[in-house]
């Protein structure tokens, strides 16, 4: 067959210069379901009608042994592996310059995706056009995205790892995938609880032992990364923490938990233990504007283990002059509540306070 016969045709990168033809415009993926996750496709008429149909039922549909061999290959390696997890199936052929552009990308992509339950599978559309027939595939490379047996998502305007990862992390956002991560997140739940409750108890030894368990068994894991660092600054060992948080990788390492960690050593680094805060406390009622007292007051409270008091200090530090060393007192306050994580309901409770001091 003459390659102007084939019925996918390469699209072409070149246009008139500024005409905006042949220039990728990246834009959200076509959600074939529409505003409906699993409708049913083929009412529409979207989705292959041998997808809905046994093999047995296809044989009788006159196809030629090596599209019921096709047909075959692609139930066992699309359809089937749909049921539960995501399927990019990328439509190429090997005399396709673009297709051979993206390959390396989607490649790459989908090899980091494998965890989060997602399966790339390539069709050659010169070696199986029947496919290529039944999807309806006018040119490539073309991408869909199928799961439970169903096209759910046209990929095919992605060119870019970024593209690919923003519709790839919007499908699992949505669909019920099943996956090795998800399913290590789930055994490692009731670990971090663990970790935590001992963590708040004060037993920051036995904490650190449960968060490097949880290390061990999910390695570069936010959660257990957070905890792990926090249970060493409770122990006193700041390097240590810092040196936990720095081996992450740095899209682990943008992760709320691990910025809960981080403001916990900055806390410490910033406010030393202090045995007798007696001499302090005079200080501050001897002369109640005495913010330098009163924000080491504070500090020391904090570094005691004492957040309600340290926290009242704050505040009453910002009643009394807000704009008091750049605001050091609001800024430390919201190191604390980093550190005791924001979706805390004693946070909740201190940042109401603050909230009626500022906007009073």
């Amino acid at each position: 067959m003459g390659r102007a016969q084939r019925a996918s045709t390469c699209p072409t990168n070149s246009g008139d210069e500024g005409s905006g033809e042949g220039k990728i415009q990246p834009h959200p993926p076509l959600f074939l379901w529409g505003d409906a996750p699993h409708k049913a496709l083929y009412e529409g008429g979207l989705a292959p009608a041998f997808l809905q149909q046994e093999i047995s039922e296809v044989a009788t549909l006159g196809l030629s042994e090596a599209d019921k061999a096709s047909v075959e290959a692609f139930r066992r390696d699309v359809v089937e592996p749909s049921r539960t997890s995501l399927v990019i199936v990328d439509f190429w052929a090997e005399w396709c310059g673009p297709c051979k552009q993206l390959a390396p990308v989607i490649e790459k992509v989908c090899a980091d995706y494998a965890s989060k339950g997602v399966k790339l599978v390539k069709v050659n559309v010169d070696e199986d056009k029947f496919i290529a027939a039944q999807f309806r595939v006018q040119s490539i490379p073309t991408v869909y995205a199928m799961f439970q047996g169903q096209p759910v998502a046209d990929l095919s305007q992605a060119r870019t790892e970024g593209q690919f990862k923003q519709y790839l992390d919007q499908l699992l956002g949505q669909l019920p995938i099943e996956s090795e991560e998800k399913a290590q997140l789930e055994e490692i739940a009731p670990l971090i609880a663990m970790g935590e409750e001992l963590l708040s108890d004060g037993q920051a030894d036995r904490a650190l032992s449960v968060f490097r368990q949880i290390a061990q068994m999910v390695p570069d894991n936010a959660d257990a990364a957070s905890g792990e660092a926090r249970a060493l600054v409770a122990l006193g060992q700041l390097d240590d923490a810092e040196a936990v948080l720095a081996a992450l990788p740095a899209d682990v390492a943008k992760d709320q938990a691990v910025e809960r960690a981080r403001a916990a050593i900055a806390l410490a680094r910033d406010a030393k233990p202090v045995a007798d805060l007696s001499g302090i406390e005079a200080k501050v009622a001897a002369d109640a504007d005495d913010h330098e007292a009163r924000f080491e007051l504070a500090n020391g409270l904090m570094a005691n283990g004492d957040r309600d008091g340290a926290a009242e200090q704050l505040l009453e530090l910002v009643r009394r002059d807000r704009a008091w060393n750049d605001g050091a007192a609001r800024a430390q306050l919201l190191k604390l509540f980093e550190a005791t994580g924001l979706e805390d309901p004693w946070v909740a409770a201190q940042r109401r306070k603050l909230s009626q001091i500022l906007f009073s």
